[in-house]
């Protein structure tokens, strides 16, 4: 059993990114949902959709992006806040990941999004994961 499903969904798209597969399946919840809406917004994948496993249980099936040479377009996705180790902050002390290059999740009172829009809203929150 997973005890942290967005470190899961995370992992699942590095490791199929990193073996060239053009999508990968991860079981459905509404926080993983978002998390995926955010980074295709942000262009780090192509689409998601929802689906159903095997079992017929409900899944997202997410389509990862890739650059013209095959490269992957997600280079690092790391987990920044952990069930053992919340990381939460202020909306003035939400950091810029690569200068500005990447992009960090933050689960906000106002829904989650990308630490750009969270401040252009001017709200804090939970630092979910950062991608580059």
């Amino acid at each position: 059993m997973v005890t942290d499903s967005i470190a899961d969904l995370l992992t699942r798209i590095r490791n199929a990114s990193a073996a060239g597969h053009r999508s990968t399946v991860v079981p459905f919840s509404k926080q993983k949902e978002r998390i995926l809406s955010v980074l295709v917004d942000e262009g780090y994948i192509e689409s998601f959709e929802k689906t159903e496993d095997d079992n017929g249980k409900p899944a997202l099936s997410a389509r990862l992006r890739y650059e013209s040479t095959g490269i992957p377009v997600v280079r690092e996705l790391r987990r920044m806040s952990k069930p053992g180790r919340r990381l939460y902050v202020k909306k003035d002390e939400i950091p810029r990941h690569k200068s500005g290059l990447g992009v960090i999740v933050v689960s906000t009172s106002h829904g989650v999004m990308s630490d750009r829009e969270a401040r252009k809203l001017g709200v804090g929150g939970e630092l979910i994961c950062s991608v580059f």
